[in-house]
């Protein structure tokens, strides 16, 4: 594994084209895992539950928007489709699952979504197939510096996208009855509650809407990758980063940290290898909790 490991960094240090290439193209991926770690950040911030069914939302959003642009219906409608369908299916788990362990411990919540997760796989392997699945958008791709770099456009798409989505999501918040009804529940529950604000249905707002960005990411995701129904657990592992890198509430700093996730895993992917790319995220991940205990750590012994 060194020797062709060695030779790809000798290539970027004699094509230096190559490092921008590979950093534009991770920058429009990280878009996506931003897109998914919006929904996280959101579900651990104002109902304290860490969704581990997020990547399997991801891959069912995917599959949505698979089907309906195989029927004809053009991509450009495929996407919020599956986020509007994706919206429905996070409200229905709500009300069957999530309304029961809201304010039990984290470790009620992480086996019940673990549960949605599990469910969500092999049902879609049943009624989908296991074979990997992926369908041509046609929109083509951009080259520049004589074809050296390639940004395609459906890329491009996607990281538009994110930011609009993430200036929405921020907007709604700060400024909708609704998106202050939630930052004062994620503030305070029970204060919420006195103040006659229905915290039941604001939980199932925000799982709903959790699930509905999933849903988008999974219609950018078919489109520019593949998709099959075990593809989940790296999406909630990449989400689960971001959030912990970028802290809640901070949605410009889940773009950026999902942007530079997006880089690095593709840097990574290019270095050792795409077989050993997932692994790199799951390193990643270790070593971004760590760090964050270390820094908990750190800011305890301060405070004292």
């Amino acid at each position: 594994m060194s020797i062709p490991m060695l030779s790809n960094l000798n290539l970027l240090f004699d094509q230096p084209i190559l490092l921008v290439d590979l950093v534009a193209n991770g920058f429009m991926i990280g878009a996506i895992f931003a897109l998914a770690a919006f929904g996280m950040a959101l579900v651990w911030g104002v109902m304290n539950i860490i969704n581990i069914a997020q990547g399997e939302f991801v891959m069912l959003g995917g599959f949505v928007a698979l089907f309906l642009m195989e029927a004809g219906v053009p991509a450009v409608i495929g996407v919020p489709v599956a986020a509007a369908a994706l919206f429905l299916v996070g409200g229905g788990f709500y009300y069957l699952v999530i309304d029961r362990v809201v304010d039990r411990d984290m470790f009620s919540s992480v086996l019940a979504t673990f549960g949605i997760s599990i469910l969500l796989s092999q049902l879609s392997n049943q009624f989908f197939g296991a074979d990997v699945r992926t369908v041509d958008p046609g929109l083509g791709t951009w080259l520049l510096a004589d074809g050296m770099v390639s940004l395609p456009w459906i890329k491009l798409i996607a990281f538009v996208l994110t930011l609009v989505i993430g200036v929405g999501l921020w907007s709604f918040l700060k400024s909708s009855k609704l998106g202050q009804a939630i930052r004062a529940t994620a503030q305070n529950p029970r204060a919420a509650r006195v103040l006659g604000i229905n915290t039941r249905r604001v939980y199932a707002l925000t799982y709903s809407l959790n699930a509905a960005l999933c849903g988008a990411a999974g219609g950018l995701v078919v489109l520019a990758w593949t998709i099959h129904p075990y593809m989940g657990l790296p999406y909630t592992v990449r989400s689960f980063m971001v959030v912990i890198v970028a802290g809640l509430g901070n949605l410009p700093g889940v773009v950026i940290a999902g942007l530079g996730l997006g880089a690095a895993e593709n840097l990574a992917g290019f270095v050792l290898g795409a077989e050993f790319q997932i692994a790199f995220v799951f390193c990643l991940m270790i070593l971004v909790l760590v760090w964050r205990n270390m820094m908990l750590k750190r800011k305890r012994k301060y405070l004292k």
